[in-house]
């Protein structure tokens, strides 16, 4: 086994502390200190791709959309894991935005607001017919670093 670790473990992180596996918690216990811990984090806000913004998302929708396992498991040999729930989701989407709207088209993007938005202005343009005007407005408040 030593041979085996000393093969498998870069040196540079190998260690020979012994670890103490003898103290055990409970999973509440081990959560509680687990938030502890955390709440000693700082958090800033990231701009990375200007984010997402916040919203509160129902519990409905996360216990039956986004913690549902049968939207990330594989239940095809051809399209494993995440992918066709991905995609039945966002079929699921359009379909309920069409139906709200009562229009025969919708736009579903799981990528950042930014690209969501060049989706929708796209599919907008094509939809309105070439000679039709080419100019979008977008107010300033719509990107959260202008506020």
């Amino acid at each position: 086994m030593e041979q085996f670790i000393s093969k498998v473990i870069p040196q540079e992180i190998h260690t020979n502390k012994q670890v103490d596996l003898n103290g055990t918690l409970t999973e509440l216990d081990l959560t509680r200190e687990l938030k502890e811990m955390a709440s000693e984090n700082m958090v800033y806000k990231s701009w990375i791709g200007a984010g997402y913004a916040n919203c509160i998302v129902p519990s409905v929708i996360k216990r039956n959309v986004l913690e549902n396992p049968g939207w990330y498991t594989q239940y095809t040999p051809y399209q494993p894991e995440i992918s066709q729930g991905r995609l039945e989701s966002l079929l699921n989407f359009q379909t309920m935005i069409c139906d709200l709207t009562g229009l025969p088209v919708s736009n579903a993007s799981l990528l950042d607001e930014a690209t969501a938005a060049a989706e929708a202005l796209i599919l907008s343009f094509s939809e309105s017919g070439r000679d039709q005007a080419k100019v979008f407005f977008v107010s300033k408040h719509c990107h959260p670093t202008n506020n």
